[in-house]
């Protein structure tokens, strides 16, 4: 199982600088952009993590890359 870990801190900061929907959105991004690159260091392939993730296949290729 994948686990992400949530910071309180920066999603108030993001909430207070971009607006609520904003941050939420912003927020839902890089969650899966993180679940995207554990299961790639997991050794998923990109077509699995772009079928769990939700993510364009450039974008997973992209993490992939880092």
């Amino acid at each position: 199982m994948l686990m992400t870990e949530w910071n309180w801190d920066d999603a108030f900061a993001v909430q207070r600088e971009e607006g609520r929907e904003e941050g939420l959105e912003r927020g839902r991004e890089e969650g899966k952009e993180e679940i995207a690159r554990n299961a790639l260091a997991k050794g998923a392939s990109l077509e699995f993590v772009r079928e769990i993730t939700g993510l364009d296949i450039d974008t997973v290729t992209r993490l992939s890359q880092e």
